[in-house]
């Protein structure tokens, strides 16, 4: 079984000047504008590596939930923050890390099958797959 799901981007003008527009086939986003000064002087809108985030934190939260419930464990909250690394390289730019912060309350289980289920999870979540930036996890099991 194949899922297809979609974005959609549309530009007009130069890097520095253009501007765009962002959309999700949900229209969860629709036309959220995005540019050169979203992503790199902090101005209103979106900008890829924070749609990046929010896409991997979700990704991660679910392979997460089914990974507990496969150990017969339910999380009563996963809270997931995924920062984008975006850095200047002599080839351009490129993404090279992206560091997930998890708090979770996981009733019964042990901070050691935590930690092993939350780094299965990170490994298995099919946005991570995507990456081949380095990935880190600070999990922390609360409540």
């Amino acid at each position: 079984m194949t899922i297809h799901k979609y974005g959609t981007a549309h530009w007009e003008g130069s890097i520095k000047e253009g501007k765009g527009t962002v959309s999700t086939e949900s229209h969860a986003l629709d036309n959220q504008p995005y540019g050169f000064n979203t992503r790199f002087e902090g101005k209103p809108g979106t900008n890829p590596e924070e749609l990046l985030g929010a896409a991997h934190a979700a990704c991660f939260s679910m392979a997460l939930s089914l990974i507990l419930g496969e150990a017969k464990l339910t999380a009563q909250s996963i809270d997931t923050k995924a920062v984008v690394s975006l850095d200047k390289t002599d080839g351009g730019f490129e993404i090279s890390a992206v560091a997930l912060t998890l708090k979770a309350n996981v009733p019964g289980a042990t901070q050691e099958q935590f930690l092993e289920l939350a780094n299965k999870a990170k490994t298995g979540c099919p946005v991570s797959k995507l990456f081949k930036a380095t990935i880190t996890l600070d999990a922390q099991l609360v409540g």
